[in-house]
């Protein structure tokens, strides 16, 4: 690990006016560091703000703060009542003595588990703009399927962000300069492109302070299913964060987001389409899985994720809808 400057901030505005790399439980980023695919001049310690309470909002929805451990955010009550699919994605990710320290703001910013974006010895446009992407090519098993560029073919590879992707969340944060600014956390995360450096939309010094949960949909089910290579402490292959709500036999409201298919937590409205208006079975749920699958691209050793994750959607809404003989 090279060496670095660390100050501690005692408050919200002494950290964006800081300069650094901000830390709170270091999860990741400290592993980051060991291997040198990250080496900031200077952290700035977060981890004593007041960021760190679940409160309820007015339109019967929550804010959470930035520094939430994600163990707690699982085992709040409120969550688990209204917000399941959320507390059951906390659950899938990491290991108990990892959720403890982890918070709800750094597990938002968790950076790819690409192998070539972890070896330094590899080519990795996100790592080192313009030295190419080894995984094209190479050993690609964990890679994605949707949304790639000639450019990178990483996954987003966490649990909480394609819940909160299926629950509409609005990400909160507070620049440099002192201004505010909710971003919606469909607009939050970018796709690779030309720039797959660049994985979301925070300026230089920008912290996330709060995210905010919208009310809960009435009536409906929770469902996140993750398919992985073992069953405790590994990364989706594939995931699902559904909530969907069945009124008069038919489908009235569907959220569906998936992890291990893209850059980012995906999420296609053309889904969610296939399914409202219409009665769950076989064929509402076949279109939604065309749908999500249209455009795939396996890169040889993930072909096989576009019929598992087609098999994981059907399965998951037969769950959700209660057409479990569907």
């Amino acid at each position: 690990m090279k060496p670095f400057d660390y100050a501690r901030a005692d408050t919200v505005e002494a950290a964006v006016a800081g300069g650094g790399r901000f830390i709170a439980g270091g999860t990741n980023l400290l592993d980051l560091m060991k291997l040198q695919v990250e080496t900031p001049e200077k952290l700035v310690d977060i981890s004593r703000l007041d960021l760190n309470r679940i409160e309820e909002r007015d339109d019967g929805g929550l804010t959470i703060g930035a520094l939430v451990p994600n163990s707690d955010l699982a085992a709040d009550p409120r969550v688990i009542e209204r917000y399941e699919v959320l507390s059951r994605a906390l659950l899938a990710g990491a290991s108990g003595q990892l959720r403890n320290k982890a918070t709800t703001g750094g597990n938002l910013l968790q950076r790819t588990r690409c192998y070539y974006f972890y070896d330094t010895a590899a080519a990795c446009n996100k790592r080192e703009p313009g030295s190419g992407c080894d995984a094209i090519g190479g050993f690609n098993r964990i890679h994605a399927i949707l949304g790639t560029s000639e450019q990178c073919i990483a996954t987003h590879p966490g649990d909480m962000p394609v819940a909160m992707r299926a629950l509409d969340a609005t990400i909160v944060t507070q620049k440099a300069d002192g201004d505010k600014r909710r971003v919606p956390i469909g607009d939050f995360y970018r796709l690779p492109g030309d720039t797959p450096q660049i994985e979301n939309v925070l300026e230089p010094g920008e912290l996330i302070t709060h995210v905010e949960l919208p009310a809960p949909v009435a009536n409906a089910r929770h469902l996140y299913r993750k398919v992985r290579d073992r069953a405790s402490y590994a990364f989706a292959l594939v995931s699902v964060a559904g909530v969907v709500a069945v009124e008069d036999g038919r489908i009235a409201h569907a959220a569906l987001a998936f992890g291990g298919l893209a850059h980012l937590p995906w999420r296609n409205p053309a889904v969610e389409q296939a399914l409202v208006g219409q009665q769950p079975g076989t064929a509402a749920f076949e279109a939604a899985a065309d749908a999500l699958v249209e455009g795939a691209r396996g890169f040889g050793h993930n072909n096989f994720k576009i019929p598992l994750v087609r098999r994981t959607l059907i399965a998951s809404l037969r769950d959700l809808t209660g057409e479990a003989s569907a």
